[in-house]
């Protein structure tokens, strides 16, 4: 981007500044011997020209909206809208979470985000004896139609997109969203959301599985396969970073591992004859925005680059939408402290901030209560302000990618970029993003940048404000959210009043033909919907597979 002889005039005064600054250095030293990101990247005292020398303005970076889409996938970004701004919410009951999604829509949400308890995510009923002290906790609990009914009443489905963090169930609980909006009268057709169906970080880094990797993928290729037929306009998966970084990888690790595991579902879905074009424009992300806040900027820039490469060279898409990486981003839950939880609400700012400068579509600002409890309504409205005050107020959405072109930040993205494509490599020997799951590899690596990041901090290495530094006395919070245990009570009652309402005969029928045909290589999703249609409950659905596919154990790393 520079010729020869600038080239050369900035290194010569570069090397004298250099000279000078050390004498500096000599007498007052800097804080540090060195200086890196929290991934471990080592960083220059100052970013030049020379740090660029050999980079490519349109190969590289090129124009918003275009090709590699280093600095966005719209042309215009936030000059033409916002992106949606979501609060991750579920808990207790489907009625009591409804009420939460129509104060958040009141105070100018734009988007929702249902989280399930972990009953639902593993697929039990909430009468399963493994349901005992969890029904409500985390999210919503959800067992039938009935309730996803009670969940969305009132909200009208063709008007909102709905993300929905749900993973080895996906298939069951988009049938029911499916048929929640035909009972409102709303085709498939017209629904937008995402459901997260992202079953390989599971076996990495949450846990929340149900069936073995080969069973787990069919299923979620023939979501791609019935989506891109009946439900265009919905994200069929959102491959997961989030919770890879939540486990303790690094902002490198949680790029690499999170794009190994779209290669997987790609090749998956491939191989079971889908056209990449027909499916890969409603594939999308899900980031982590962490502490480090230029690193986590050029993360994002770097994943979209590199996205557009791998589907454009390694599977050959057409289409410019095929070669997007578009991305939901949550702040870094792993970084709220119960030590002086309002500092969190800073740490949410600088956090949100950068997936904003990074070009993120969709964003979950945390609330700064989380590190005790789910969020009070108080929480969650300045964590969603935090939203609105940065799109409305602070000027960094009038123009697109304000910080390209940064030596600074340029560098970091090529960066983090090759070490990730690094990783890549590595996972491909392994033989894949699965292969690599069943060896441990992912899971070593990040069970390894866990501990070092935690020992930095034991340590003092590493400061977090009100934690290790800065430490005070204070009383714990009042007034926190709890979920009452008889939610469990009024769930497994109400589940008790279903069977016997029902039409037991036509489960039946539903659930032998769903047997059936997940013992062929049908595409589950119609046998799906007309179990859910019968009122079938998520548990029973699940068992059924079960029966089928088997569960999957975890593997060792030690």
């Amino acid at each position: 981007m520079y010729d020869a002889d600038k080239l050369k005039q900035i290194a010569t005064a570069s090397k004298a500044w250099v000279d000078k600054t050390q004498d500096l250095i000599s007498k007052r030293p800097e804080r540090r011997q060195a200086f890196e990101t929290l991934s471990g990247l080592p960083l220059e005292r100052v970013y030049t020209p020379l740090d660029q020398y050999d980079a490519s303005y349109l190969d590289d970076l090129g124009f918003p909206g275009t090709y590699p889409y280093t600095r966005g996938v719209q042309p215009t970004m936030y000059r033409g809208r916002f992106w949606t701004m979501r609060q991750y919410a579920g808990f207790a009951s489907a009625e009591e979470s409804n009420k939460r999604y129509k104060y958040l829509l009141g105070q100018g949400q734009t988007g929702l985000s249902v989280a399930f308890d972990l009953p639902t995510q593993i697929g039990y009923d909430s009468d399963h004896p493994l349901a005992t002290g969890e029904v409500g906790k985390v999210g919503v609990a959800i067992d039938s139609l009935e309730d996803m009914e009670a969940l969305f009443d009132g909200i009208p489905l063709d008007r909102v997109s709905t993300s929905m963090t749900i993973n080895a169930p996906a298939a069951v609980v988009l049938a029911m969203y499916i048929e929640t909006a035909a009972k409102q009268q709303v085709p498939a057709a017209k629904l937008k959301g995402t459901i997260q169906n992202d079953i390989l970080k599971e076996y990495a880094a949450r846990g929340t599985y149900i069936f073995p990797p080969g069973p787990s993928m069919r299923i979620i290729t023939d979501i791609f396969a019935f989506c891109s037929e009946n439900v265009p306009s919905w994200n069929t998966i959102s491959i997961s970073g989030y919770h890879i970084r939540e486990a303790g990888s690094t902002a490198v690790q949680e790029l690499a591992f999170t794009l190994a595991n779209g290669i997987a579902y790609v090749d998956a879905a491939v191989k079971a004859g889908l056209e990449v074009d027909a499916f890969a424009p409603r594939l999308s992300f899900f980031f982590n925005a962490h502490m480090d806040f230029f690193e986590e900027i050029a993360k994002f820039r770097a994943a979209r680059r590199l996205w557009a490469r791998i589907m454009k060279d390694r599977f050959g898409a057409k289409k410019p939408k095929s070669m997007m990486l578009r991305f939901h981003t949550q702040t870094a839950g792993c970084t709220l402290t119960a030590q002086q939880p309002q500092n969190n609400v800073m740490r949410v700012t600088l956090q949100a901030l950068s997936a904003v400068l990074g070009g993120t579509q969709s964003l979950h600002t945390n609330s700064m209560d989380e590190a005790f409890s789910l969020p009070s309504e108080q929480a969650v409205q300045i964590a969603l302000r935090t939203q609105q005050v940065i799109a409305h107020e602070s000027g960094v959405t009038d123009t697109v990618d304000p910080l390209g072109g940064s030596f600074f930040v340029e560098s970091l993205t090529d960066e983090i970029e090759h070490r990730a494509q690094a990783y890549l490599d590595r996972i491909d020997e392994l033989g894949g993003a699965v292969a690599a799951v069943e060896q441990g590899f992912i899971q070593k690596e990040i069970q390894e940048s866990a501990y070092a990041y935690q020992r930095s901090v034991e340590t003092g290495d590493r400061i977090v404000v009100g934690l290790n530094r800065f430490e005070q006395e204070q009383a714990p919070p009042a007034n926190l959210l709890r979920v009452d245990p008889a939610v469990r009570n009024a769930q497994v009652a109400r589940l008790k009043r279903l069977k016997k309402q029902r039409d037991n005969n036509r489960v039946a029928a539903a659930l032998k033909d769903l047997k059936a045909c997940a013992q062929t290589t049908d595409n589950v999703m119609p046998a799906m919907l007309a179990a859910v249609r019968s009122y079938a409950t998520l548990g029973e659905i699940c068992d059924t597979l079960r029966a089928v596919f088997g569960e999957y154990r975890a593997v060792s790393t030690l």
